[in-house]
């Protein structure tokens, strides 16, 4: 089984650059992408189920790994929630599959974003991870643009092993994450 593109990218080129960026006494000082989490809350599964298996569908096509349900924590009725309640979906990806994702995020589907200018860097949590926002779930390839009833969104987070969201930043910029030009 032939290893993911990115993953040795990351070995052969990727190391070496923040070790000489950032000055790392040992190669395993160097951060890593841990893992990535897809995370998909449906709102109108409230009212209708349905949506709910549609949306896993769709987050399992677009991973290539079976999604699990997520259910209400506690009961809101202004939301019309009961405490155990399936309102959302999510998926972690590791090893390969995070790294093929990873592939397909940066050079197909954040490309087909209309008017893209690239992914904001704001969305760091100051402990080195990254959390991207997507509006539409049709800029994956894999989504048929046919068959879609209703679009829905999804939360990519990468969790990577960097101490400071600058070395987090770094990571992903050198696996080629399209961030917005910094003023």
């Amino acid at each position: 089984m032939a290893e993911a593109r990115l993953y040795t990218e990351y070995k052969e080129e990727i190391v070496s650059n923040l070790t000489e960026q950032f000055d790392y006494a040992s190669i395993m000082a160097v951060p890593k992408l841990k893992k990535i989490v897809v995370n998909c809350g449906v709102g109108e599964a409230v009212e209708n189920e349905k949506r709910l298996d549609r949306v896993v569908e769709n987050v399992a096509q677009i991973t290539g790994q079976k999604p699990v349900t997520t259910k209400a924590k506690k009961s809101i009725s202004n939301f019309k929630t009961r405490e155990g309640q399936p309102i959302g979906c999510k998926v972690t990806l590791r090893k390969k599959q995070m790294y093929e994702f990873l592939d397909r995020l940066i050079n197909l589907a954040l490309p087909r974003t209309r008017d893209f200018r690239g992914v904001p860097d704001k969305s760091f949590d100051g402990r080195g991870n990254y959390t991207l926002g997507i509006k539409e779930h049709t800029i994956f390839p894999e989504i048929n643009t046919d068959e879609v009833e209703n679009i829905h969104g999804l939360d990519v987070t990468f969790v990577t092993s960097a101490e400071t969201d600058e070395e987090a930043y770094a990571l992903l910029k050198e696996f080629g994450m399209p961030f917005q030009k910094r003023n």
